[in-house]
């Protein structure tokens, strides 16, 4: 049996990080607004904001490589690491926000120094250039490089002990880094959000359709109990589909024409999880390799320390793998289930022109337990098997979109689809995801809600919790600094010199 349909302000279909940032926003713009959270699982966070299922890093673009890419003559490209600094930033200065009005406890986020760690000469070469283009900008002025193997000693003890005098490393290091818990972190803001009136959190219940509503602006929702079988109907003037790898199914629901010509690549993951308390309490660094050669951006080796449930767990990998599945308690049928004639081309070329990402995928599939030790073994050279558990990590689905020249190309990003009058917008793809959260739904805001951005009152709001709201960070190193210093303060990172 179907319930008669209730009306809402804002409908937000999954309780990640990113549907409780956004509910955030517009309960504190919009403090009269009704707002609906719908969550297909029985809490909060279970998915990809799980702790778990996420390296927790604070993506900053310290530790990253893929985010400076060497281009034909050897200088590195660090415009990206740049974007990403200043993004984490923004996310930073809104937490801090949180945090110091006592909305939030700021116990979800850890001082971690971000380090990137390289083998050979070619790659020493690299991370030097890296360090010395980096650091000609404010972001990165106090990172670090060094060859010496005494301070390498100092920095990653783990990692130098046992390792040949002969092997060639190094290493840059950035003390201001971060580990965030974003499943403490979601959850912590939809308790928030759930106090105030007006809004209501739905567990267990999972959208079956998405229609626009007939004469006028907005959508209903159809949901079914996941427990009970019984169905309802909600009507909502916005409707944002923050569903992690569900997404784009639903978007495909909505019939939109800005969501044509969408697919999505599944990548699955798996780390080592250190059992042995010794070994962890060695290891007080997030740190970066490089990654393998056809290798997704969520597939970069590292050893990373961590912080969950008040308790320092050691991880590394990820190790990627393949599954039909778009979210980790999800389907087989996922992806056949995405499948569209809009979609089918976008989705066949892009699958040809990165078979070198396929073989890599099966390739990591049939590693052996041996395989995945010796992998660690390059990071820790005195790594033993029985130190070490396999653990399953997320899921995530990488963009698949039309290209006029490609036909169809593999995008490791995030996006935002909205439609042309901005009554729904949909979330795609994932790193660095979580950490630009903030960014990302200020942009979800700037194409949805325009009108809101016009009232002076809400940008003086907007920069009250976002200080830089309207500036580049990136050009303006006083600004930087001085906002960094306040946010860190407040949530007890590292400051800097």
């Amino acid at each position: 049996m179907t319930k008669h349909s209730h009306q809402t302000d804002y409908l937000l279909i999954g309780a990640g990080v990113m549907s409780a940032t956004l509910g955030v926003f517009l309960k504190i713009l919009d403090p009269k607004c009704n707002i609906i959270i719908l969550e297909r699982l029985r809490g909060v966070a279970l998915e990809s904001s799980a702790a778990w299922n996420n390296a927790g890093t604070g993506h900053a673009g310290m530790c990253e490589l893929n985010y400076t890419p060497e281009k034909e003559d050897g200088t590195v490209d660090c415009t990206k690491a740049f974007k990403i600094n200043e993004q984490f930033e923004i996310s930073k200065q809104f937490w801090a926000w949180m945090v110091s009005n006592n909305f939030i406890p700021g116990d979800f986020i850890k001082p971690t120094p971000h380090m990137s760690f390289v083998q050979g000469e070619k790659d020493i070469a690299f991370l030097e250039e890296r360090v010395r283009q980096l650091t000609k900008n404010p972001m990165f002025e106090t990172m670090k490089f060094s060859k010496d193997p005494g301070v390498l000693r100092e920095w990653i003890p783990l990692m130098m002990n046992g390792r040949p005098a002969s092997d060639k490393v190094a290493a840059s290091r950035m003390a201001e880094g971060a580990d965030v818990n974003f499943g403490t972190l979601t959850r912590y803001l939809i308790k928030y959000l759930t106090k105030k009136e007006g809004v209501t959190m739905m567990s267990g219940w999972e959208v079956n359709d998405v229609d626009p509503l007939k004469g006028r602006v907005g959508w209903e929702i159809e949901a079914k109990n996941r427990k009970s079988g019984s169905k309802r109907k909600l009507n909502a003037k916005f409707v944002f589909i923050g569903a992690g790898g569900k997404a784009l199914t639903l978007l495909e629901k909505s019939g939109i024409p800005e969501g044509k010509g969408y697919g999505g690549f599944p990548v699955s993951g798996q780390w080592l999880r250190c059992n042995n308390p010794e070994v962890i309490a060695a290891h007080h660094a997030k740190v970066y390799g490089k990654a393998a050669e056809g290798a997704p951006p969520m597939s970069v080796p590292h050893l990373d320390t961590r912080t969950i449930r008040d308790k320092q767990e050691l991880l590394f990998g990820p190790f990627a793998g393949f599954s039909t599945k778009f979210l980790k308690h999800g389907s087989y049928f996922d992806l056949p289930g995405s499948l569209r004639l809009t979609n089918l081309i976008p989705m066949i070329r892009a699958g040809l022109d990165n078979l070198s990402l396929t073989k890599y995928l099966i390739e990591q599939v049939r590693l052996k337990p041996e395989e995945r030790l010796d992998s660690l073994k390059d990071f820790y050279p005195e790594a033993r098997m029985e130190d070490w558990d396999l653990a399953i990590a997320g899921q995530r689905v990488q963009i698949i979109k039309k290209d006029e020249k490609e036909g169809g190309v593999l995008a490791f990003g995030t996006e935002v689809v909205h439609s042309r009058d901005g009554s729904i917008a949909a979330l795609l793809g994932a790193s660095p995801g979580a950490s630009t959260s903030v960014h990302i739904i200020l942009n979800v805001l700037e194409k949805c809600f325009g009108h809101l951005l016009k009232d002076k009152a809400v940008v003086a709001k907007i920069r009250e919790m976002i200080p830089s709201f309207g500036h580049s960070l990136v050009k303006d190193g006083e600004m930087l600094k001085k906002i960094r210093r306040q946010s860190h303060e407040v949530l007890q990172l590292e400051i800097g010199a």
